[in-house]
């Protein structure tokens, strides 16, 4: 694990998200500094994801605001790509039908210079953007060893390896803060092993990494530090060690009543909330579009 920083990266101050008279995430305050791997965790229904949303221009918080490198987030998921943020998906969203090697181009898009007509008349200039983003896009997937797969269609590799293709694809968008949400669902122990390794590799690049996980195993093992949220509200947050020893925490997760617990029933309409706004709200964004999927909606 790495030494704590002090300089920001992303923050986030008094993020509300309120759907109709339902509160899903209630004043959360949240950062990560640079050089930090940072796990958020909590049973189903406590608005993890719903956060997330907010965190990438995905959902317009009612109330709050986030901020990249002191800078306040546009509310738009193109914008906060383009600002130096990018995302995985709970569910895979890979183009299905392109390449390997295509996903990944598809990502360096914030980063590329050309437009409509350079790409119509395919001018000097634009095959030269052209080669260094396959280059660029070439060493990302040598970067997670699907190297030897650039031709292959996403919908034919392996579970883990559309994991990682996605994450390659995040990448490729020259991020400073990458937020992964549940990035070992579905895998088996070897898989998640990989991804953990990768997870460090990533953060010795220099890039801060945010991540969702129900795996406790892969999230402790991981991060520096580790933030509980509970009926959309930051119950705890602090070392692996410190979260793991909170009575609170070991009782959110066993399903038993804790003081201010609001019980079952508001973390059924949490959940109904959030999938509600994800069925209405699902835009495609730089780092993600529906294509190929496992897991379940948070």
């Amino acid at each position: 694990m790495t030494t704590m920083t002090t300089t920001s990266v992303l923050e986030a101050r008094g993020v509300t998200m309120r759907f109709g008279g339902l509160t899903a995430v209630r004043s959360v305050d949240f950062t990560v500094n640079t050089g930090e791997i940072v796990g958020l965790i909590g049973p189903n229904g406590a608005g993890k994801t719903t956060f997330f949303n907010c965190l990438t221009g995905l959902y317009i918080p009612t109330e709050g605001t986030v901020s990249y490198k002191g800078t306040v987030l546009p509310p738009k998921p193109h914008l906060v790509t383009k600002a130096g943020v990018a995302r995985t998906f709970q569910n895979i969203r890979l183009f299905a039908n392109m390449t390997v090697l295509e996903n990944v181009l598809v990502g360096r898009h914030t980063r590329t210079k050309e437009g409509l007509w350079s790409a119509l008349l395919r001018g000097p200039g634009f095959r030269k953007a052209e080669r260094a983003s396959e280059e660029r896009a070439m060493e990302l997937l040598g970067f997670i060893g699907l190297a030897h797969k650039r031709d292959h269609l996403a919908r034919n590799l392996p579970y883990g390896e559309q994991r990682k293709l996605e994450i390659a694809r995040a990448l490729a968008s020259e991020p400073g803060l990458l937020l992964l949400d549940e990035p070992t669902a579905g895998m088996n122990p070897q898989e998640t092993r990989a991804t953990e390794e990768l997870v460090f590799a990533i953060r010795d690049k220099g890039i801060a990494v945010l991540v969702i996980e129900h795996d406790m195993r892969f999230i402790f093992n991981l991060c520096d530090r580790v933030a509980v949220l509970v009926q959309g509200e930051k119950l705890i947050e602090g070392t692996s060690d410190v979260v793991q020893a909170d009575e609170r925490v070991i009782a959110a997760y066993l399903g038993e009543p804790f003081e201010g617990d609001p019980g079952e029933a508001e973390a059924a309409e949490v959940t109904a909330a959030e999938a509600t706004a994800d069925a209405t709200a699902d835009t495609p964004s730089t780092t993600g579009t529906p294509g190929t999927t496992k897991g379940d909606a948070q």
